[in-house]
């Protein structure tokens, strides 16, 4: 009986988990469950998360969840539009709100614009390319000044960035001491004349990848 018991409890244990389905994080209506400038850099337009202006940007601005998140899969739409300047913006993730530069946050980055779509970023931590995209590849997958969808998956150590369904960055944080967990970000960036939209913002969360199994 004690061995059954044990076998049982081990097929429990290495069955696979059920995600938790995909949850909104954007009414489509309202801010809620964000913080960030909202006086004058962050609205609701059109359904979509509308960040900046085509009068100028001084500075970097970031519109935060409450709320950390560990492991997930993250999938929004954006459409970033610019005249003048360096045109990008992007999604934060794992990231912590910091002091110094004023209003910036740190961790990674998915980013998009000028040149940078598809490509994981460093922001305000080690400030570099984590993970360089195809530079061919994102010409031919990315519509400019229109509508595209991104899913950054977390899982552990590994960072997967997909943009309009095809997979452009594949990876594994390998740095002692980086933190797994930390706050979405949604990005403008300073600096240009230019507006970032949002839309159709989900998260589906997942439980912490299995360690391996003892021989």
């Amino acid at each position: 009986m004690k061995h059954l018991f044990a076998l049982a409890l081990a097929l429990l244990l290495f069955l696979p988990h059920t995600p938790v389905a995909p949850v909104p994080l954007f009414d489509g209506k309202t801010l809620d469950g964000w913080e960030g400038e909202t006086a004058k850099t962050w609205r609701v337009r059109d359904g979509a998360i509308t960040g900046g202006s085509l009068e100028g940007n001084p500075r970097n601005e970031f519109l935060a969840t409450k709320k950390p998140y560990r492991n997930f899969v993250l999938r929004l739409e954006y459409k970033l539009t610019g005249t003048e300047g360096f045109v990008n913006g992007g999604v934060q993730i794992r990231s912590v709100r910091i002091v110094t530069p004023p209003n910036e946050m740190s961790g990674y980055q998915a980013d998009l614009g000028a040149g940078y779509s598809g490509c994981l970023y460093d922001e305000s931590r080690r400030n570099k390319v984590l993970a360089q995209a195809d530079k061919a590849l994102i010409a031919r997958l990315e519509k400019p000044g229109d509508w595209n969808t991104y899913e950054i998956r977390c899982e552990g150590p590994r960072i997967r960035l997909t943009l309009n369904g095809t997979e452009t960055v594949d990876f594994t944080e390998t740095e002692p001491g980086i933190v797994l967990e930390g706050l979405i970000a949604l990005q403008i960036h300073g600096g240009a004349k230019s507006e970032v939209a949002y839309r159709a913002i989900t998260i589906e969360e997942l439980p912490d990848p299995a360690a391996k199994a003892e021989p």
